[in-house]
Order: C-alpha cells, then structure tokens, then sequence
C-alpha cells in the first residue's frame, strides 16, 4: 500500500500496491502492520457496505461521539464517489477543516477517515457501491451529523444533490461552542 498524507491530520489517501500479470492484479487492501507504521492504529470490528441506485445520491455527513469515536477506511468498488470528511477534533490543528477525494472502481484508491471526523459522500455514477471497514460498532445514541451544505465548510460537491435522507437533510449547521 502507498500511504499518502493529506492536508488534514491523521488523514491518508491509500493506494494499492498492486502486483500484476497477465490474470490482472493482486494486492493488499489492509495490513496492520503497514497501518502502524504509519502510526493508525485500528482495530476493525464492523464492515459496511453501501449500494446506491442514483448518481447524485448524497450519504453523510456523519459522525459518533466519544466514547464510540470511530475510525473508517472507505473504497469503491463499484461506480465512483466524491468522499469528503470534516475535522470536528477541536483539538486538533486542522479543526473544521475539510477534503474531498474522488475514489472509484479504476483508481482503487481508499481514504482512511480518523475517529472525531464526519465523512459523507455523493455518488458520481448510477449503480455506486462503497465498502468501509469501521473500527466501532454502529452506537445509535452516539450518532452525530452535520447538513451536507452546512456554510461553515463549504464543501465543494462536484455533482448536483438528487437523492438524501430526510435526516441527512435536516442535520443542523455545526456549533463548535
């Protein structure tokens, strides 16, 4: 794997590694130790997926609190998505700051997502599956979201918003107070 630094802390963009011949190609997508390396420590616990019928269709922005802070690897594997996570650590040097990556089923590219950010994303093509390893279960009283349009960030989508949850629509505006 081929760990890039992004512009907001703790965050990475993965490449695969991938070893080819005439079959097509083999890689890693996870290795705890190459993780550590670079300083992730995650531990799996949860694999999700998301099938989405629409281009357009927007998932997020999503988080969970403390004590159920959780950490994500995102991909693509099939369709495309522009993925963008937010820096809600208020800690942290890069606080309310965001990024957007493209990953689809060609590039297979993953974004490591750190706990304390929220993640969302809007699909670039019809037929768009995302699978993402999550380092805590799913804690319903620790889910937390900001609108995907919140003007604090800003977020620069690349599509125009066909398809969103009632809740994701209605999320309020982020108080970092």
């Amino acid at each position: 794997m081929i760990f890039h630094k992004t512009n907001l802390k703790d965050a990475y963009i993965i490449e695969l590694n991938k070893l080819k011949d005439e079959r097509g190609f083999f890689a890693r997508q996870y290795c705890q130790n190459e993780f550590r390396d670079h300083g992730i420590q995650i531990s799996i616990v949860q694999a999700n997926v998301s099938y989405n019928k629409l281009k357009g269709t927007l998932r997020g922005m999503h988080y969970q609190t403390e004590p159920h802070g959780e950490a994500k690897l995102v991909r693509c594997t099939k369709g495309g998505i522009y993925d963008a996570i937010i820096d809600v650590r208020s800690g942290s040097p890069t606080f309310k700051k965001w990024i957007g990556v493209e990953l689809t089923e060609h590039n297979h590219k993953m974004l490591y997502v750190p706990e304390g950010f929220a993640h969302g994303f809007i699909t670039l093509q019809d037929d768009t599956e995302v699978t993402y390893q999550v380092s805590e279960f799913y804690t319903p009283g620790a889910e937390e979201g900001i609108r995907w349009n919140d003007p604090t960030f800003n977020i620069d989508w690349p599509a125009e918003v066909n398809v969103i949850s009632e809740k994701d629509l209605n999320w309020p505006d982020f108080d970092s107070e």
